[in-house]
């Protein structure tokens, strides 16, 4: 049986991947926790340069609600390969 350690290093590898193909950049750093029956993934520096433009407001009074957004869409269209992904790891 792996340790919980094990197991966050294997979501936040497994979720480093899934950031770099499927969203096509992947973070600069994943950490992940697992806490009683929940799993939490905190990823740093996954906005492309573009979507930093948007974000920092040059211009665009909307961009950081169009990038979270866009993002949320993207992960949502994604969410059962990433169910699959972490039940293949945890087992539940």
């Amino acid at each position: 049986m792996k340790t919980k350690g094990q197991l966050e290093a294997e979501i936040s590898e497994a979720m480093t991947r899934f950031e770099k193909e499927y969203m096509g950049r992947g973070p600069t750093e994943t950490i992940t926790y697992l806490v009683e029956d929940m799993v939490l993934v905190r990823l740093q520096g996954v906005l492309t340069p573009a979507e930093k433009q948007l974000v920092s407001g040059a211009g665009v009074p909307r961009g950081t609600m169009l990038v979270k957004q866009m993002r949320t869409e993207l992960v949502e269209g994604a969410r059962m390969l990433l169910e699959a992904v972490i039940k293949g790891i945890t087992h539940c």
